[in-house]
């Protein structure tokens, strides 16, 4: 009957996933993830060999939080390390991480990491009492050796290593949806050590930032196709506009 709800098949649920949506821009990110799947993985259940074959190995954001599945990634990421793997860091801040806890972890990882990627917004929330400035200084102090990628949405991005630093502004791009866009630019940067391993650190940060643009044109987590990003790199609209912002 219209107006009511016919219980047969219906299941109740003690922790209900989705009650409101409001619509806001930057967004705020709310994570429901308790009893998921994801904090059953064994790294035992992994394929024999998996770790020879891996030539990076990527952590970060809510799975090195939340126990037990934190403890069990960082154990993978100690293995990795000591069998002369690349790490790759993204701490990715949400909620949790401001338990003073969270502090040595990000530590520890930090200073296992060859790449560390992180957005302005991201050293706002890991340090709250710094500025952006004093934020990095910390981070290159825990992590001297690796490269830190610092991503900052429409104003572009950073690479810093050691005495380095290299500015990749953002390609030109009608901007639909922001999300999945910091997991875009490192998915691209690994990407592009993977596939163009000879290419200069420019080039990866090019094609990083490429990978951003591609992902913040579409609605939701999307993920880039090559042939997207390549199509961005070439366009000489978005590329003149990269190049004219880098002359500034």
């Amino acid at each position: 009957m219209p107006g009511r709800l016919a219980a047969r098949g219906a299941r109740p649920c003690p922790s209900p996933r989705l009650n409101l949506v409001v619509s806001k821009q930057p967004p705020d990110y709310f994570f429901i993830g308790d009893n998921r799947a994801d904090l059953a993985f064994d790294p035992a259940d992994l394929p024999d060999g998996a770790l020879d074959a891996a030539e990076i190995v990527h952590v970060g954001s809510l799975g090195v939080v939340r126990e037990p599945l934190a403890s069990r990634l960082i154990e993978v990421v100690q293995a990795a390390r000591a069998a002369g793997r690349r790490i790759s860091f993204d701490p990715n801040y949400r909620a949790p991480m401001a338990a003073p806890s969270y502090r040595d972890t990000l530590r520890w990882l930090a200073s296992l990491a060859d790449w560390i990627k992180v957005s302005d917004e991201d050293l706002r929330g890991l340090f709250p009492e710094l500025d952006e400035a004093a934020a990095l200084a910390q981070l290159r102090a825990w992590a001297p050796d690796a490269s830190l990628l610092v991503t900052r949405g429409a104003a572009g991005m950073q690479l810093l290593h050691r005495d380095t630093a290299l500015f990749q502004p953002a390609f030109a791009t009608e901007v639909a949806d922001t999300v999945g866009c910091g997991d875009a630019s490192i998915g691209g940067w690994l990407a592009s050590q993977l596939v163009h391993p000879g290419a200069s650190a420019a080039d990866h940060l090019r094609y990083a930032a490429a990978c951003a643009a591609v992902a913040c044109a579409h609605a939701g987590a999307y993920a880039p196709t090559a042939a997207e990003v390549a199509e961005v790199i070439a366009n000489p609209a978005t590329a003149e506009s990269a190049d004219a912002a880098l002359s500034h």
